[in-house]
């Protein structure tokens, strides 16, 4: 995944210096091209092609000088531009002046024949990719003007034994050293205050990591695939790192304050785990794949848990989720087949086991069904979702599909990214008058569907494929004095039968019957029978 976010910042860098190459007066002085801003009489290092290979001849060295000289004019040579070097394979060496204050994106990436590389103290950012798959290179020295390192500057730099972070530096930033299988130790100054998502993620020759105490926050797998690591990384405030080796009970040292994402990544024999007051924060993917783990507390002091957090835990036979938890984030408890009961808080509806079957009743006060809470329930034939809830997430009833049909009352403002997605077996949907956005692929193979109601009058926005493979000559409701703005609508104007509410038959037609409700249509007004009580499309008691 990490690799195809990588190329794709190689793709977007070359697009957008293409286009900000326009601005300049581009020319060739000596063996290398500069884009001249006569404005400020500065020049900055380019490319000679626009497109791979950014070099059609072989360049070996590399010297680029403090100023150029230009039609009589002297320009101070300020940046090694967007690409400027990337792919010249031949290239063995290169010397920066005093005057570059910048090494853009991607400017040596490629250069797998570079073996070293002084960057001097007048450098303060090095973007992202700037060295990517340099795998040549054996040690770089950061200077001490430099403040940032961006994401995937050095990823690949599988020759790099040795690099040296200086105190200046205040963030690493996804993925900057990933793949530097060559690196031994690393030592990360007080000045950082983050590490981002697998910033060192396949250093498989690691073996030491100081992380400084100013570093408060730790990206998703900062250190996954680091399998030389034999003792677990923290520092006064995150847990990053677990050995996957590691067998056992473990209790985190209080004071820690956030779980990071991936930290205990694949822990299969980690059996228990004591999570301290002080922590606040469970990371994405934290405990992903702890298949040894049977129970967990998570206490008071949690206020979020993240996408992915217990994934396929599946020894987990029971979970305690305390109410200061008012985040889950998609699929936190997915393939956990050890669990039999349904997990909630006084928020958030996390997880319904998988072989669950009949009718269910979301308990009222929950704010939101978190994403995937109910994915892949085939046997959950009605569900009642109460007032209180504002949020479904992403893939909530994913192919839950025995469900026939569902209401989403008035409180409900968004409707996530394939939350009833393969629901084949849905025959009409009612959306209340509140939600103002649904997300792609929302109602995606819905195909059993015979009719829409939507009580918005304003129509909410629909991202793409929202009612794909549903059928659009089914009867869609709307409010009466909406017809025409649905009618223009992205996504709704695909209906070809847009139909005031209250054009229904006006007498009782039923519509769907499940073990605890009936839909019927009365008067043109859709009603809930449950048991001898009649709610409205919305929930809300009529008799």
């Amino acid at each position: 995944m990490r690799k195809k976010l990588f190329t794709l910042l190689l793709v977007v860098a070359a697009s957008v210096g293409t286009m900000f190459a326009w601005d300049y007066e581009r020319v060739q002085i000596g063996d290398l091209y500069y884009n001249l801003d006569a404005t400020n009489q500065t020049a900055e290092v380019t490319y000679q092609n626009s497109s791979y290979p950014y070099w059609s001849t072989t360049i070996t060295t590399a010297i680029i000088p403090a100023s150029v000289e230009y039609n009589s004019v002297t320009y101070s040579v300020t940046s090694i531009g967007d690409y400027a070097f990337y792919g010249c394979t031949g290239l063995t060496s290169v010397m920066i002046p005093n005057s570059v204050t910048s090494i853009g994106d991607c400017a040596f990436a490629g250069c797998t024949g570079l073996t070293s590389v002084t960057i001097p103290n007048s450098v303060t950012s090095i973007e992202n990719s700037a060295f990517n798959s340099c795998s040549g290179l054996t040690s770089v020295t950061i200077p001490n003007s430099v403040t940032s390192i961006g994401d995937g500057a050095f990823n690949g730099c599988s020759g790099l034994t040795s690099v040296t972070i200086p105190n200046s530096v205040t963030s690493i930033g996804d993925g900057a050293f990933s793949g530097c299988s060559g690196l031994t130790s690393v030592t990360i100054p007080n000045s950082v205050t983050s590490i981002g998502d697998g910033a060192f993620s396949g250093c498989s020759g690691l073996t030491s990591v100081t992380i400084g105490n100013s570093v408060t926050y730790i990206g998703e797998g900062a250190f996954s695939g680091c399998t030389g690591l034999t003792s677990p990384v923290y520092n006064a405030h995150v847990f990053a790192y677990m050995p996957t080796s590691y067998s056992g009970a473990y209790t985190i040292p209080d004071g820690i304050e956030s779980i990071a994402g991936a930290a205990f990544y694949n822990c299969r024999g980690l059996t228990s785990v004591t999570i301290p007051n002080s922590v606040t924060s469970i990371g994405d993917g934290a405990f992903w794949y702890c298949t040894g783990l049977t129970s967990v507390t998570i206490p008071n002091s949690v206020t979020s848990i993240g996408t992915e957090a217990f994934y396929g835990c599946r020894g987990l036979t029971s979970v305690t989720i305390p109410n200061s938890v008012t985040s889950i984030g998609a699929w936190a408890f997915f393939d956990c087949t050890g669990l039999t009961s349904p997990i909630y808080n006084a928020h958030i509806f996390a997880y319904m086991p998988k072989n669950y079957s009949g009718a269910y009743s979301i308990p009222d006060g929950i704010v939101t069904i978190a994403g995937s809470a109910f994915f892949g329930c085939t046997g959950l034939t009605s569900i009642e979702i109460p007032n209180s809830v504002t949020s479904i997430g992403h893939g909530a009833f994913f192919n839950c599909s025995g469900l026939t049909s569902v209401t989403i009352p008035n409180s409900v403002t968004s409707i996530g990214d394939g939350a009833f997605s393969g629901c084949s077996g849905l025959t009409s949907v009612t959306i209340g008058n509140s939600v103002t956005s649904i997300e792609y692929s929302a109602f995606n193979s819905c195909s059993g569907l015979t009719s829409v109601t939507c009580f918005a009058t304003t129509p909410p926005q629909l991202d793409y494929w929202v009612f794909d493979g549903v059928d659009k000559s089914i009867p869609l409701y709307v409010p009466a004095g909406s017809i025409s703005a649905y009618k223009s609508a992205e996504g709704w104007k695909d209906f070809t039968n847009i139909l005031p509410i209250g054009a229904q038959p006006a007498d009782v037609t039923t519509t769907t019957v499940t073990p605890s409700a009936t839909t019927i249509l009365h008067n043109g007004q859709i009603l809930i029978l449950r048991g001898e009580k009649i709610y409205d499309a919305q929930g809300a008691l009529v008799k």
